[in-house]
């Protein structure tokens, strides 16, 4: 089967009613982002971290998967489909998608403070201070914060480079390393960019623009990749 590799923001998840990353103050739910964002807010007050992201493990229990990431899961009847997505929800999980790369984390998952190779799941919507790892470590989000490395990057790069098909869908293009993955997808792939606001990647070639939401971009998309096959 073709290779389909789709990179997912959150964009995407916006329709099924998550807020996307900063309102136009530059605040991410009422916070700054430094608060609740980065290893220096964690080491500053944890507890406003852990309730920060449980309440966005409680939102994002409460919403549904929407059409957009029905049809990237409906597409694995015929295509080989992996998602790279910037977004920490299991939205795509949820709706039926069998191969999706994390690249910034997950919200249903927690990781030890001292060794970030234990990681387990979250039941439930809260993590709690005093919750620890089998070492005796407070357990955190596992999130990948601003100042701290990508660490499935690398997969995601191979992914895109070995790519049939590339979509977009849902992000802005801003956000690094993410943003640059199109650039490791070679030039004669074809490539989708579906969002009401079409970024700006004047450097790349054999890329089609779809300015609309996630749900009827990718039935756009979908009508047209099904015909390349």
């Amino acid at each position: 089967m073709r290779k389909l590799v789709v990179l997912s923001g959150a964009g995407i998840s916006a329709e099924s009613g998550i807020p996307t990353f900063r309102d136009g103050g530059g605040l991410w739910e009422g916070h700054k982002v430094e608060d609740v964002a980065t290893p220096e807010g964690w080491r500053k007050d944890p507890l406003l971290v852990l309730d920060f992201y449980n309440q966005r493990r409680k939102k994002a229990l409460e919403v549904k998967p929407n059409r957009g990431h029905q049809i990237i899961a409906e597409l694995e009847s015929d295509f080989d489909v992996s998602v790279v997505t910037q977004n920490v929800d299991n939205l795509h999980e949820r709706a039926g998608s069998t191969h999706v790369i994390h690249l910034h984390g997950s919200l249903f998952e927690s990781r030890s403070t001292k060794d970030d190779t234990r990681v387990y799941p979250i039941k439930g919507w809260e993590l709690k201070w005093g919750d620890k790892c089998e070492s005796g470590s407070q357990l955190r989000p596992n999130i990948v914060w601003f100042g701290e490395q990508v660490p499935l990057m690398e997969v995601a790069a191979e992914l895109a480079a070995n790519a049939d098909v590339f979509i977009v869908v849902g992000t802005s293009m801003v956000v690094y390393p993410a943003a640059g993955l199109i650039n490791y997808v070679p030039r004669k792939v074809p490539k989708f960019i579906v969002d009401p606001n079409v970024p700006e990647v004047s450097s790349v070639v054999n890329v089609e623009f779809i300015a609309e939401v996630a749900s009827v971009g990718m039935m756009k998309v979908k009508e047209k990749i099904l015909g390349l096959k």
